[in-house]
């Protein structure tokens, strides 16, 4: 069995790294990870990728490394709390550009466990398709200006 190679300075990677917020618990953060990856899906895995936000927590030399090699780093955070931007803060980045939905496109946070007991919907019902597009649209105009 061959050997696993793993990324090290020197190898070609993605020219930008982002960020997301995955927040499973409201509205705004599965807006943000699935903007994130309709941006992936537009640019290319050549000018973007989703960085690992536990690498970064934990120093994970190939994630540490790509993020160093980007060209732009950026955060999407669903709300206010912005757990994206300051994971990749603390790991000593600095970052071109932070999103939150709620602030950069208006979005208003739903916290999906006040539906737990009642009248519970399923995930994608409380997602805005209008909500993924602008905010991929937001995340695409930051990489490609």
């Amino acid at each position: 069995m061959a050997e696993e190679k793993h990324w090290e300075e020197g190898i070609e990677t993605h020219e930008n790294v982002i960020f997301s917020c995955y927040g499973g618990m409201s509205n705004t953060g599965i807006t943000s990870a699935l903007a994130c990856l309709e941006a992936v899906k537009e640019l290319g895995l050549e000018k973007v990728v989703i960085g690992c936000l536990a690498g970064l927590q934990h120093g994970v030399q190939p994630v540490m490394g790509k993020t160093k090699a980007a060209k732009k780093v950026i955060t999407v955070d669903g709300c206010p709390f912005e757990c994206s931007r300051k994971t990749a803060e603390l790991a000593g980045f600095k970052l071109t550009k932070s999103i939150v939905l709620t602030r950069d496109i208006g979005m208003k946070k739903k916290a999906l466990h006040e539906d737990i007991g009642q009248n519970l919907k399923p995930v994608m019902e409380y997602i805005s398709q209008d909500e993924v597009q602008k905010a991929k649209d937001l995340i695409v105009k930051l990489i490609v200006e």
